[in-house]
């Protein structure tokens, strides 16, 4: 009886400390990579602020206009931020930013559709800038508030024809909407440098990138964010929802990405409808370089595919 009774503290205590390094473990790996203010958050906006005039990013250009501040209360909660542009066309351009990026990042692609016309929705995603959230939706819940400011704009103007644009994150975000059910009114998506799966990003940025062992790390990570964020990293998959796609994408990938390998856009081009997509593979760009390194032939690019389904482009 003495022995059993050892047998089953000992067998409690060692419970007790894996689930102690389960928790710690998963707290930290979220710390680092999805929590608002995480370590690799912090280490890219650095970077970005070194390197604003290889993107060629101008913040000066937002205070040429005056953008309308709206919100959103999202599915689970969440008030979410926007910056709306009204333009008297009925073109309607909502542009998604990229992990850990501020949404006047995405100037570049602002004034692209500034130029041609369109009203212009820049949206802040979860956990960034002024919108709520303490983890950040990896594209897979941002779709769902996709889904939610299509539905706000169409309210203010239910004969819009909308494109979405997205960078990076923001590029997995539209390429992950796109498989949901929705309204006529989107006619486009470009997807500039995404992901095809969230696991497999991860794993890629924890090998390469952080220099952290993707194997037993990730794995107890992604058991942490299913059981405590109820999201599962697996079944964050671009490829899955590009197939159920009835919206034309445009694919767009530097060919010397180091941050999201180029492999990515040639399997969510693989997996989109035939008729339903086109790509173009910038010469030379590391991760969302592709716009600023040739702007003429991304132009080319953008301008050929929006002529295909926007009025008036």
């Amino acid at each position: 009886m003495k022995i059993f009774s050892i047998v089953i503290l000992s067998l409690l205590g060692l419970l007790i400390v894996v689930m102690a390094l389960y928790l710690l473990i998963g707290s930290v790996c979220f710390k680092i990579a999805l929590s608002r203010k995480s370590t690799i958050k912090r280490v890219i906006n650095k970077t970005m602020a070194k390197t604003l005039s290889d993107y060629k990013i101008d913040f000066c250009w937002w205070d040429k206009y005056q953008f309308e501040t709206l919100s959103l209360i999202s599915k689970d909660g969440l008030k979410l931020v926007g910056h709306f542009l009204p333009n008297t066309s009925k073109k309607l351009a909502i542009i998604v930013h990229g992990y850990g990026a501020d949404y006047r990042e995405m100037q570049l692609y602002a004034k692209y559709f500034v130029d041609k016309n369109y009203n212009i929705l820049a949206v802040e995603n979860r956990a960034h800038g002024n919108s709520e959230g303490k983890m950040m939706g990896m594209g897979w819940l941002d779709r769902i508030d996709l889904i939610g400011w299509i539905k706000l704009m169409l309210e203010k103007q239910p004969d819009y024809e909308i494109v979405l644009m997205g960078l990076s994150m923001g590029a997995s975000a539209v390429c992950m909407v796109s498989g949901e059910k929705l309204p006529s009114n989107v006619k486009a998506i470009i997807a500039d440098c995404a992901y095809a799966n969230v696991y497999e990003e991860f794993r890629y940025v924890f090998n390469h990138r952080t220099h952290l062992p993707a194997f037993p790390l990730l794995n107890i990570f992604n058991l942490y964010t299913k059981s405590v964020y109820k999201f599962d990293m697996k079944k964050a998959d671009a490829m899955t929802q590009v197939k159920k796609t009835k919206t034309p994408i445009l694919f767009i990938h530097g060919d010397k990405d180091s941050f999201v390998p180029t492999e990515n856009v040639h399997k969510l081009y693989a997996a989109a409808p035939e008729g339903l997509k086109q790509l173009y593979i910038a010469k030379d760009a590391e991760h969302a370089m592709s716009y600023p390194i040739n702007e003429i032939e991304y132009e080319r690019q953008l301008n050929g595919f929006l002529k295909k389904y926007i009025k008036n482009q």
